[in-house]
């Protein structure tokens, strides 16, 4: 558990709401520079999932075809150009090229460029054909004005894994997202905030990629479940939100109650334990 002993200051934290061309790299790259570009005085923007690719792909050869390494990466070069010159950092979904696998991941890119990644640990219907599931575990980064983590998607589904991201020093967890199920990550992630005392942005796309349609309605929420700023169902847009990063530091929930000193692992041991298939099925 990280121990924060960082000078405090006032963040602004927010997401870019937007609608990246599938298969069109340099298109996306337009489109999300004349976004940023609006932007003025914010600490951490998070971007959606797969954000220099596209989501729905027709294929693997498209999925293999739109990935990018991350050491290459034109997309994540960009983003560096732009986190220099405005003093931000960036957190963005990525088609990520690693030899001869694909991840869906996320990167966190600063001022100095790339600085680390995720990659997603739970799959969303057909990404299993195209991904591999996450192999690099739950890594946090610590940007000097906060802990950093990351989250993508259908995580959101998943406890564990926001405690994880809270229990390893975690000020704000990075949601890129491609939510296609209206409202049901935008009830849950306030939960999660809230229960784990941490700061969440949640970017979601927006359009329509062949039979789907992005639900949009980004989020930035704070520890205690409030949702600070919203975006719309159907708009590119920017939400920033000013935050008191202390907040997600102070884990006291009473006088005589801490979120982390009143937990009893050694109870949970069931959450470590692959369940069967046909475990808890009714039989014939």
């Amino acid at each position: 558990m990280v121990r924060h002993n960082k000078k405090e200051k006032a963040l602004k934290i927010g997401f870019v709401q937007c609608e990246p061309v599938l298969g069109d790299l340099r298109a996306t790259i337009e489109r999300i520079d004349r976004l940023l570009r609006r932007v003025q005085a914010c600490d951490l923007l998070v971007l959606p999932e797969l954000c220099n690719s596209g989501y729905n792909f027709r294929s693997y050869d498209q999925a293999w075809e739109t990935s990018e390494e991350v050491a290459s990466s034109t997309f994540i070069s960009n983003l560096a150009t732009i986190c220099h010159e405005l003093g931000m950092h960036i957190v963005s979904g990525f088609n990520e090229r690693d030899n001869d696998a694909l991840y869906n991941s996320a990167v966190l890119v600063g001022p100095e460029g790339y600085i680390g990644s995720y990659r997603k640990l739970h799959l969303f219907k057909n990404e299993k054909d195209y991904f591999q599931p996450g192999n690099a575990g739950l890594p946090v980064f610590d940007i000097g004005v906060c802990t950093v983590g990351m989250l993508i998607c259908f995580d959101w589904v998943f406890p564990e894994v926001w405690r994880i991201m809270a229990l390893q020093g975690a000020d704000v967890v990075c949601h890129p997202s491609n939510l296609v199920l209206p409202g049901l990550a935008q009830q849950a992630v306030p939960a999660h905030a809230l229960t784990n005392r941490i700061f969440v942005v949640t970017a979601n796309r927006v359009g329509t990629e062949g039979d789907l349609t992005f639900t949009g309605c980004s989020i930035v929420v704070d520890p205690r479940g409030d949702v600070l700023i919203g975006g719309s169902a159907t708009r590119e847009e920017i939400g920033v939100a000013a935050i008191d990063i202390t907040m997600a530091r102070d884990k006291k929930i009473t006088e005589r109650n801490d979120l982390f000193e009143d937990r009893r692992p050694d109870e949970y041991s069931l959450l470590t334990q692959q369940r069967s298939k046909t475990e808890g099925k009714g039989h014939s």
